[in-house]
């Protein structure tokens, strides 16, 4: 998949040594189906292939970053939009164990892969980021957010756990992790600052600029640096029992759709999907 093939996001290079990858869906304020994940995937695989990329920015169009996961796009199967990239299979199987196997592909696997990328990565945000949207931002090892920009996380609403990536207690403390998620309420772009989940924040006009400046300066260092400077804080985070936790979590999420199987017949709450859409059009976590 090359730039040009590209549908639901940009593939742009602002400056010699800086590539930019922008979620271009503003009508769905920026919702990820799988089309868009595999695009994505690809477009991050392009720039850490270019060796004269040294600094990737990930952006989006319109007044939000993302509203999460397109659930409208539940029938689409892992394959449709080119092959399995992370390893796994089974996707076909029935009942829990297929839905496993499709989220560990799409969502877990997708997100690891993400955060363990050779070069530094700079998530660019903007107005809401939930749940699903999230696990665009914290893959990323910068966040630079504009003053509007808030995050959160409501899906517990749904009868899960959270998002499939669940790094919330390293992003937010474990306090604040619990607030976010039993609540379902926002975290501001200044909160986050003082949590240490955002490192700056800005004025919505000097975000885009910002955020360049920023990459340039950090392509200015050493390529061998930057990747071992990376390696050293993700592998400290890894030491503290990271992805054992991730592991742990992601397995309670299955359990969580199993048991909304049973009890709905799907694998949310219903009665959360209304909870979840009012806070995507700016009505709070409870309409």
């Amino acid at each position: 998949m090359t730039a040009q093939t590209f549908t639901e996001i940009r593939y742009e290079r602002p400056t010699e040594r800086v590539a930019r990858i922008v979620l271009a869906r503003p009508d769905k304020r920026n919702a990820q189906d799988m089309k868009m994940l595999y695009q994505l995937n690809a477009a991050f695989d392009l720039a850490v292939q270019d060796d004269a990329v040294r600094v990737i920015i990930l952006a989006a169009d319109g007044p939000h970053f993302s509203s999460g996961h397109d659930l409208s796009d539940a029938g689409s199967k892992v394959g449709d939009h080119g092959p399995p990239v992370t390893g796994h299979g089974g996707f076909a199987l029935p009942g829990p164990e297929g839905y496993f196997s499709r989220e560990e592909e799409i969502y877990l696997g997708f997100c690891w892969r993400w955060r363990n990328l050779p070069k530094p990565t700079i998530a660019q945000v903007q107005g809401k980021v939930i749940a699903g949207g999230l696990m665009l931002v914290w893959p990323c090892d910068l966040v630079v957010a504009s003053e509007d920009a808030e995050f959160s996380d409501p899906v517990v609403a749904f009868g899960v756990n959270g998002h499939e990536f669940f790094v919330h207690a390293w992003e937010l403390g474990h306090r604040k992790a619990k607030e976010m998620l039993f609540t379902g309420e926002a975290i501001t772009a200044a909160e986050g600052k003082v949590l240490g989940m955002v490192n700056q924040v800005v004025p919505r006009e000097e975000l885009e600029a910002y955020t360049l400046e920023m990459a340039e300066k950090i392509a200015q260092r050493p390529t061998v640096g930057l990747k071992f400077a990376k390696l050293s804080v993700n592998q400290s985070l890894e030491a503290q029992g990271l992805w054992t936790a991730v592991q742990s979590a992601f397995n309670l999420h299955h359990v969580a759709h199993a048991h909304n199987w049973v009890l709905h017949g799907q694998v949310i709450d219903p009665a959360g999907m209304a909870v979840v859409r009012n806070q995507a059009r700016g009505k709070g976590p409870t309409g």
